[in-house]
């Protein structure tokens, strides 16, 4: 006796090309309706599902004339996001923007668009909210801790260790008053 899958329930035909569409601009709505995407991230959850390119970019394109994809705008609010609540560096979020799909031009625009004073006062703040529960005994381990601490988050080596030095001393200050 041989096995024979069942008959297909699928339409077929001429019509299955606008369903697979419709299909597929459900999926991106339903991925857009829990968090903003890049075309890219979409791209790639239609091509996990099976759906064909030539679909795929008709849909994608659509999506993205209406307003409802722009790799701009995600940039941007990605940015905004990670510094507020992460305290990410550049280096770390254009990382993040990489592996997003957001084009590197896009991103490069983006975080050059955050002034270098805002970067330096963000790790300001993260040093100085760490250092308030460390030991000051041994600077050395404390300093290294810092500065692993920023260059984990993405931000530049120099510039954490010039910041972490700074902070130490004020700490120091501080806790002699």
């Amino acid at each position: 006796m041989t096995f024979c899958p069942p008959q297909s329930t699928s339409e077929t035909g001429p019509a299955e090309g606008p369903k697979r569409e419709e299909q597929a601009r459900d999926v991106c709505l339903r991925l857009l309706t829990v968090r903003a995407r890049t075309r890219a991230e979409l791209e790639a959850q239609l091509t996990k599902r099976g759906y064909p390119d030539d679909v795929s970019a008709r849909v994608l394109d659509r999506l993205t004339q209406v307003g409802l994809i722009d790799d701009t705008a995600f940039a941007q609010e990605w940015v905004r996001s990670r510094r507020a609540n992460s305290g990410k560096g550049k280096r770390a979020l254009a990382s993040e923007l990489r592996t997003k799909g957001v084009d590197a031009e896009v991103i490069a625009e983006t975080l050059d668009s955050v002034d270098a004073g805002e970067w330096r006062v963000q790790a300001e703040q993260l040093v100085a909210t760490r250092l308030r529960r460390e030991n000051l005994d041994d600077e050395a381990k404390v300093t290294r801790r810092l500065v692993g601490m920023l260059a984990r988050r993405g931000y530049h080596q120099a510039m954490a260790f010039d910041v972490v030095k700074t902070q130490l001393a004020q700490e120091r200050a501080r806790r002699v008053v």
